[in-house]
Formats: C-alpha cells, structure tokens, sequence
C-alpha cells in the first residue's frame, strides 16, 4: 500500500521534529500533527520561528518549508485520525511515580489513551506506528485495546523507535545509522505494512540502512541501546573518581581506551552524569522487565548504572560544599546551563536539578544562566522534586539573562551543561567580578583548565587532579 496521510498523536521533542523531517522529505505525503495542549499546538504555528516549543538546530528552516505546503499541527485528533493511512503514536510514557511498579515501570497511560482514541475514530484499516518508547510487548497491549474496542476496521502494529540525540535531532533523521522497522513478519498483511514505512523513509533514507525485524526485537532494541549508551557514561564516571584519588587524569584515560577500535571514542567523556528523558527511564523500565521475569542478577546488574550516575552528581554537588569551607549557606552559586546537554531546551532529569537541589538544601543560594532555558522551567523542574516548597525555590533560585550579570558577587561558577558559547566568554571579567577565591567546577570539561587557572581561579575538572 501507499501512504498519502500520516497523522503523528504528540508534538513533543519525538513528535514534531520527525514529523516536520517526514513532511520535507516526503512532499506526496501530507502530515499531521495532533496533540491536545494548545498551548504546544500554538506554539508549533507560531510565525516567530525562534517560538517553536522544541529547540534543535536546523529545525526551524524544516517547519519554515513543510508548514502550510504538507505539514500542519492541530488539536483536532478525531479528524486526523480518521484521514490518516498510518498513526504514529509519539506520547510520553513517563516512569510511573504510583502503584506496582513504582519508581521504575513505564507508565503507559496516555498510550491506551491513543489506542482508544484511534480505535473510536478510525473508520477505515490503518497501520499504527509506535514512536515513543515502550517496554517490550507494549504493541500486544496496543493490538488488544484495538482489535476489541474498535469498528470493525483492521490494524497493523508496527514499531519504529527514534534514536535521536537531542542537540543533533536534525542531523540523526536527515542522515540516520539506521532505521529500525519492527513488525508482523509472519503475516502477508504485516510485511505488507512493513514495507508502506519502509517506503517513507525510502524518500531519503538508504534501504540498506533500513532495518526491519520482529515487533518485539525492535521493542526491546530501543532500551538496550539507551542501556548500553547510559553503561558507559556510568563507566567512564566511576573511574573518574578513582582518577582523582589515584592522579591519573581521566581525559587521558578515555583517549587510550577510545582508541581501541574494540571500544570505540564516544559516550566517553567524564561529567557530572546523564540527563535527559530517556537514559534513566529506559534503563529503569529494564530493570523493572528483568524482575518480572524473575532475572534479579540482571536487573540489579543494569540498576547499577543509575547509581553510579546518581552517585556522580551528588559527589559533584558534595565537592562545592567542601571547597567552600564546608557551607554555602548565604552562598552564592553561579550555574551556567540547565539543560540536560547542549544545543538543546530540554531540561528532563538534568543534573543541573538535582546539584541545585542538594546545594538548596544546604540554604545556598542560586543564580542560573542557560541560552534557551526559560526560568520559568527551572523552577517547575525544581518544583517536582518536592524538597521545599515553591515560595523558597523561587527565593533561593533564580535566572539571570546575562551569564556575566550571573556570575557577579558569586563564590564560584558551577558549569553543568556544555554550550560551546561558555568557552569564549570573557573569564577574566567574570574572575574580576566574583568574590575570592574565585572557583570554577567544570562538571562538563569544556573549559581551559590551564587558562583559568592563570587567571587565578581555583579549578575543579572532573577525573583529573
């Protein structure tokens, strides 16, 4: 079959760029994407591109080109369902904070929303795509709540996870490692819907770079990925801190074992700890399956790599406390990013919250500069925690629009997320203007040790001496 219409339900940090990506690329196909907060949904029309709810580079000149020609973003999920071939479901699906599986399961909630939505409205056979991520055998649950609760009209599940790195969205969908296509592989009809997706990424994407498989190989390929990835930051930040006991420098030591063609450079780096809405989460809802199924040595193998990274930012937020005397009440702290990494507006499960936290709870006080973090975001991030009360986290914490102006009368500058903008800026100005002894403690290695320290900033770099 041949799609003419797709209809994406979500118009998040997945939803929307992919979308927006699909609609360039394919001009045939006319895309729609559903979400029911207006407020995004505004957003996403907004004619100030620099508005658009999600901040990746490049994308702004995508929607520039789709919208309005075979791109549109609306709150009507009713009538886009019922117009669209294909459904991709592109829903959050949270870690549950209620009930059996608490703290570490997926809550999967707004997906059997989506699947009931689509199952009311549609009208006509669809292929429904799941995009967000999900713990293996969800499309069981979704082909469930379907085939029982729909009109009549037939379904094919298929599963299409993203592997998009925030900060470098655009560029993982223009020219992507590979695509992953999981589906009924036993059946004409799932082959069949198969090859419809394989097809829309056939506009653009090399068909050797297509993979197709089983629906729940490419379930679980999603987590594992993200597992693996979040492994070796947790690597390379463990010993980090035996780094810095022993005097090794662990930038030297991720470029000796980087090296090796067995082990390969990236995921490397030594800092503060992962962030972002898919490393915790996925990994926790691994250890959650591996539990189920009664397989407690995995799940406890894999549980380590949160606490490593758990561990890693409250060392680093430990560090600046006994640096500073051993109290930073009355204190000021200058942060310099928020977000999870750069080029990037996400703030979910950023270290930056939890460093802020444990430094608050030490009555130290707060100024943060982030490029494209409104204040308004930090503190609903702090908010969430639930470590004080909103009056307090807004008295101890707020945002400052000049990075200089935040860093003035500071006894030190905490910098926890790695914009490259932080390395031009004048430190010698913000030396001049911070109380003394000025420190730094680079939780991203993205500054000039050596330069800072000439200076006269007392400088802390994760993993070295």
């Amino acid at each position: 079959m041949k799609v003419e219409k797709i209809c994406c339900i979500g118009a998040g940090y997945v939803g929307g760029p992919t979308m927006a990506v699909i609609a360039q690329k394919c001009p045939d196909i006319y895309v729609t994407v559903v979400d029911i907060n207006e407020e995004r949904i505004k957003a996403w029309n907004d004619e100030n591109l620099d508005n658009l709810p999600v901040y990746e580079p490049g994308l702004d000149k995508i929607v520039a080109e789709a919208r309005g020609r075979n791109l549109r973003f609306c709150t009507n999920v009713e009538g886009a369902i019922q117009e669209a071939d294909m459904i991709f479901i592109s829903v959050n699906t949270p870690t549950k904070t209620y009930g059996e599986g608490k703290g570490q399961a997926a809550d999967l909630k707004w997906i059997e929303l989506c699947a009931r939505q689509i199952a009311a409205a549609a009208e006509s056979d669809k292929i429904v795509v799941e995009k967000s991520t999900l713990p293996v055998r969800t499309a069981e649950a979704i082909r469930d709540i379907l085939e029982n609760t729909g009109n009549g009209t037939k379904f094919q599940i298929l599963s299409n996870p993203e592997f998009l790195a925030e900060g470098t969205a655009i560029e993982d969908l223009m020219d992507p490692d590979r695509v992953l296509i999981g589906g009924d592989t036993k059946t004409a009809e799932g082959r069949e819907a198969m090859e419809a997706l394989v097809d829309v990424y056939g506009h653009w994407v090399a068909r050797e770079k297509i993979l197709t498989t089983n629906v729940w190989s490419s379930e679980l390929s999603k987590l594992t990925a993200n597992a693996f990835l979040a492994q070796r930051v947790s690597s390379i930040n463990a010993l980090s801190e035996l780094c810095e006991s022993t005097e090794a420098d662990i930038n030297e030591v991720s470029r000796a074992i980087g090296t090796d063609s067995r082990i390969g450079s990236k995921f490397l780096k030594a800092s503060v700890g992962f962030g972002g809405s898919c490393f915790q989460k996925d990994i926790l809802n691994l250890v959650y399956i591996s539990r189920s199924y009664g397989l407690t040595s995995v799940a406890d193998y894999w549980e380590q790599v949160i606490k490593i990274n758990d561990h890693q930012k409250g060392r680093f937020a430990k560090n600046i406390i006994r640096s500073l005397y051993n109290t930073v009440s009355g204190k000021k702290i200058a942060f310099l990013g928020w977000a999870f990494k750069k080029d990037t507006n996400d703030t979910r499960e950023s270290a930056a919250i939890y460093v802020a936290d444990h430094l608050l709870n030490e009555d130290a006080k707060i100024t943060v500069f982030d490029p494209k973090v409104r204040e308004e975001q930090m503190h609903s991030d702090l908010d969430y925690l639930n470590s004080r009360n909103k009056v307090d986290n807004r008295k101890l914490m707020k945002a400052e629009p000049c990075p200089y102006e935040a860093c003035k009368g500071a006894h030190a500058v905490a910098v926890l997320t790695e914009w490259d903008e932080f390395i031009d800026y004048d430190w010698q100005k913000i030396y001049d203007n911070m109380l003394k002894p000025a420190q730094v403690f680079d939780g991203r290695s993205v500054l000039d040790k050596q330069k800072l320290r000439d200076i006269g900033f007392r400088v802390y770099t994760i993993g070295t001496a």
